[in-house]
């Protein structure tokens, strides 16, 4: 049976060029029966289509495997190479099978990117220049060799009119002289053909050179394409990159833009709201402080009231008891400057009353003798008439009834 093995997806050769190949292969079961046995038991029970299938995909595989190992020069210029490495290649998977390949033929080989179509330029511009030289060769051998028969051709006629003017010399003088001149314009004619012969050689010097640049000017050209084909897939690449920088770091840039905006008027708000409210509290706490000071004062001012009242009510009895009252407050408070002295140096000469420890306990005894002096400019009387005053309250107290109460004060 024959079918097409052509694979859908490019292959690629030893250069890294991607072709398509197409081909026909020629395939049968082989004739001995364990080969019959086999392709029955692998194909008896399928479908046409899908035992077509096996086997392309076979074939296919191989010739991924072949064409990855050669050149396009190679597969190209050598298809039967081609052709035969498949038949020896797939042999084992294809016998296995129960089959045989009979044939295998390229059908034809492309490529996208021109390669192949450019593959020849380089011979067929070579060829051309080929051409072009022998074709300048020839050329310039034919006018060699008709200036070199030209020259024989007048050297020989020169020899022949020399001796023939020779023979006449002696007799006709101006026949030579007009000889003289014939010889002359015939080496000037000599001289103009040298010259074209010259220009001629520098004429194909030129035209080689013409070529030469041609070919280079070509050369540059596909470089060109090449290179501002690789300029266009980096554009390409460049603009990719950019909107995929616009796609995502700029929107992540928006959206944390938008996010501390929101974030920053929270915390405004926060703190307005914060400072509203310690405002309030501050307001409250002061009115608080205010009114508890008024009060106190108000208190206070009620207590200095009930104090001044009393005051009044107060006789000598009742100042001498508050001062008696107060008397160890008096007294501390004295001695709390001595109660605060943790070790005493006495530093003294001699062994009177003013000298050593005996002034110490002077000083602490005239001390406690100024009490009575304070108590007389604290109340404005001397200290004995408020003694006897005392007395005469305690005569005069009343005393307890016979049923051991006090009568109350009217």
């Amino acid at each position: 049976m024959s079918f097409d093995v052509a694979p859908q997806q490019d292959l690629y050769t030893k250069q890294g060029v991607a072709v398509t190949v197409e081909a026909v292969a020629q395939i049968k079961v082989k004739s001995d029966p364990e080969s019959i046995l086999t392709a029955a038991e692998q194909f008896l029970t399928k479908p046409p289509s899908e035992r077509e299938g096996l086997i392309r995909l076979v074939m296919e595989g191989h010739l991924r495997g072949i064409i990855g190992q050669l050149t396009v020069e190679e597969i190209v210029k050598q298809p039967e190479m081609v052709g035969d490495r498949m038949r020896s290649t797939c042999a084992d998977d294809i016998n296995k099978m129960g089959l045989e390949v009979i044939s295998f033929t390229i059908k034809e080989v492309r490529d996208k990117n021109e390669y192949i179509s450019n593959m020849g330029r380089p011979d067929v511009a070579r060829i051309k220049r080929d051409a072009d030289v022998a074709a300048a060769e020839a050329d310039r051998d034919t006018a060699i060799k008709r200036a070199v028969a030209s020259r024989e051709s007048a050297v020989a006629k020169a020899q022949a009119d020399q001796e023939r003017v020779l023979a006449e010399t002696q007799s006709m003088a101006k026949q030579s002289e007009a000889q003289r001149d014939l010889e002359v314009k015939k080496a000037e004619y000599l001289e103009s053909v040298k010259k074209q012969q010259a220009t001629a050689d520098k004429a194909y010097e030129i035209q080689g050179n013409v070529m030469q640049q041609q070919v280079r000017a070509e050369e540059v050209t596909i470089h060109q394409v090449e290179k501002e084909h690789e300029v266009l897939v980096q554009e390409a690449e460049i603009r990719r990159r950019e909107n995929e920088l616009i796609a995502t770091v700029l929107k992540a840039a928006e959206y944390e833009r938008k996010r501390i905006e929101t974030m920053a008027e929270a915390e405004k708000l926060r703190l307005i709201t914060e400072a509203e409210g310690k405002a309030s509290s501050i307001r409250a706490q002061g009115e608080a402080e205010a009114e508890i000071i008024f009060k106190k004062g108000e208190a206070e001012a009620k207590a200095m009231n009930v104090k001044a009242e009393a005051y009044k009510q107060f006789n000598q009895a009742a100042i001498f008891d508050k001062l008696i009252s107060g008397m160890p407050d008096i007294v501390r408070a004295l001695a709390a400057p001595l109660a605060n002295v943790d070790k005493i140096t006495i530093v003294s000469t001699g062994n009177g009353p003013t000298a050593g420890m005996h002034k110490v306990t002077g000083d602490i005894t005239q001390m406690a003798a100024q009490i009575p002096a304070l108590f007389e400019a604290l109340s404005g009387m001397p200290l004995q008439d408020l003694l006897s005053k005392v007395r005469l309250i305690g005569d005069q107290s009343p005393k307890p009834d016979d049923k051991g109460k006090t009568p109350s004060a009217s």
